[in-house]
């Protein structure tokens, strides 16, 4: 097959959908497909370029602007953006395109699928409940395309039922035969580097710091903790908009000799720094997947949970993790304690959570994904609505 994925970012960026993305596309690669990458572009990024062996093209994918000043700007990066993608889709003639995380780049890709009669399939990230500026509150433009994506693709799949919920609540688009697909990861034992941390004993959390990842209500929570364990440290790797005022919120709780921010951190680096950690935790106000689970698996290092998002649809509590409410700082604090008082309760978790990891391997979702890729062709191919 010729498969064209049209992700909402990807390389230099860092994230999960970049992720999800080049190791989607490296499986398919793998298994004899050919695929290109056609996303969101930059004015300091090469245009066209071949990142680990798959071409990548970038273009700029402009939605409808309410600032007048903008229109006409926009218009002629909308008009080079259809020369782009025509070009492209009349050269590689793929035989889907595959959207992970809808923003303007599915809003285009929803166009081209309809003009060129491409199979088009959908799959969400939790992007209407995990943007940062809440976009789809307030982008109604956004909110019509992705209604738009929602009726007219042949398949709509999502990295939890409760990003597919979510989603359809916000548009009124129900879509009974829509799948849930799990996002993935390397089952193999991850390349560490060590961070200089100034505790021998330590819990972990990593992620974007910004609101929505709760590690304010983790700091409320180690409060606590720190009561009963007085020799455990907190080091919290990520950075974004809320670092100042989580350092702040620390010296508040007296516990700023006690907590780490590390600031961005490569991969070796969040591999070391949840190798060597007592508990990893995750503390988010909502979680669309929660991939900082199967890294913790993957380190061999039990996790603890938020119950608010996806992540107890894999996370089963109690067999390969435990699931807290972020909200309940005691109830938080209570289940870091508990695997802090009981390692061996901790290595339990931990191997059960390692047995799980080769039902997340990026081969295993590139088969899946192949398999609804020949779906979506059969709608089109005899003209099936959804």
């Amino acid at each position: 097959m010729r498969i064209a994925l049209v992700p909402s970012a990807y390389h230099p960026a860092v994230g999960g959908v970049e992720t999800l993305s080049s190791r989607l596309a490296a499986a398919l690669v793998a298994m004899g497909h050919e695929v290109e990458v056609w996303t969101h572009g930059g004015p300091d990024l090469e245009r066209h370029e071949v990142v680990d062996g798959i071409p990548v093209s970038r273009l700029a994918f402009p939605l409808p602007q309410s600032c007048p000043a903008q229109v006409p700007h926009t218009v002629v990066e909308a008009a080079g953006t259809v020369r782009q993608l025509g070009r492209a889709l009349r050269r590689f003639r793929p035989d889907v395109l595959h959207v992970q995380c809808f923003s303007g780049n599915g809003a285009w890709a929803l166009g081209a699928a309809s003009l060129f009669s491409v199979p088009l399939v959908v799959t969400l990230q939790g992007e209407t409940v995990m943007d940062d500026s809440d976009i789809y509150q307030r982008s109604t433009s956004l909110r019509w395309a992705l209604r738009s994506a929602l009726r007219r693709a042949d398949v709509v799949t999502g990295c939890s039922q409760f990003t597919l919920d979510h989603a359809q609540g916000l548009t009124g688009v129900v879509r009974p035969d829509a799948v849930v697909v799990f996002n993935g990861t390397d089952p193999g034992e991850p390349a560490t580097v060590g961070v200089r941390l100034p505790y021998s004993r330590y819990l972990a959390a990593v992620g974007r710091v910004v609101p929505k990842k709760g590690f304010d209500l983790l700091l409320d929570a180690f409060a606590y903790v720190g009561e009963a364990h007085p020799g455990v440290g907190l080091v919290i790797g990520g950075r974004g908009r809320a670092s100042d005022d989580l350092a702040r919120h620390a010296v508040e709780l007296g516990l700023a000799g006690r907590v780490q921010l590390t600031g961005v951190l490569r991969p070796p680096e969040v591999a070391g720094v949840m190798a060597g950690a007592e508990v990893v935790v995750m503390p988010s106000r909502v979680e669309p997947f929660g991939i900082v689970a199967l890294e913790a698996w993957r380190s061999g290092r039990p996790v603890v949970v938020t119950s608010r998002g996806g992540a107890p649809e894999f996370v089963r509590d109690g067999v390969d993790g435990l699931v807290a409410d972020p909200f309940d700082r005691r109830a938080l604090a209570g289940a870091i304690s508990r695997l802090l008082d009981d390692p061996g309760l901790g290595a339990a978790l931990a191997a059960g959570g390692r047995r799980r990891l080769a039902d997340f391997a990026w081969p295993v979702l590139a088969a899946r994904y192949l398999e609804l890729y020949e779906t979506a062709r059969r709608h089109r191919l005899r003209g099936e609505r959804p």
